[in-house]
């Protein structure tokens, strides 16, 4: 009996310092997922690219230059100022926003006079790059792909999912970081 509780002790003592044996994690392939948001984005880019480039079309009298930051623009106004805004320096300006239709979503006096530090303030990509390229004086047309300015989430109140939008913004004033006002 002794020799057999032994015999028993002596094993589990031995299976019990045995180590554990991790398990080997679950892997899931997420790249069919990154593939499909990849390949909806780039038909998304370029149905809102075909649509601006009709628009560009039916609008012959105008020339719209293509930025570097991927939208386009013309000059409604253009000054004969040449500074264009820098880090830190202030912004004063005025605009509107509008559907690819033509129909406004914010008219000028609903927004007000806006403000903003360059490069200091949240605002859409868009507009930040294209406030970048105006002289004090100027009135521009921008024509904004949906991933430039609200994208995949709108506004949450007038401006849709996905949405490319036409800007008609005027720069009223640039304070330069080192001056005073």
């Amino acid at each position: 009996m002794k020799i057999k509780f032994l015999s028993v002790f002596l094993l589990v003592v031995l299976v019990s310092c045995m180590q554990p044996v991790p398990r080997k994690p679950v892997t899931k392939k997420t790249s069919s997922f990154m593939e499909t948001s990849i390949s909806l984005n780039k038909k998304l880019n370029e149905k809102e690219e075909a649509l601006f480039k009709a628009i560009i079309q039916k609008d012959s009298l105008v020339t719209y230059i293509t930025s570097s930051s991927g939208f386009w623009y013309t000059y409604n106004v253009k000054s004969k100022n040449t500074y264009t805004p820098q880090l830190g320096d202030h912004l004063l300006y005025s605009c509107e926003i509008y559907t690819v239709e033509n129909e406004i979503i914010y008219s000028a006096q609903e927004l007000g006079l806006q403000s903003y530090l360059v490069d200091k303030q949240e605002v859409v990509e868009g507009l930040r790059n294209g406030l970048k390229l105006m002289h004090e004086g100027d009135v521009v047309t921008f024509l904004f792909p949906s991933h430039k300015v609200f994208g995949y989430l709108g506004d949450e109140k007038k401006i849709g999912i996905n949405q490319p939008l036409i800007y008609k913004v005027q720069l009223n004033k640039i304070n330069k970081k080192n001056e005073s006002n």
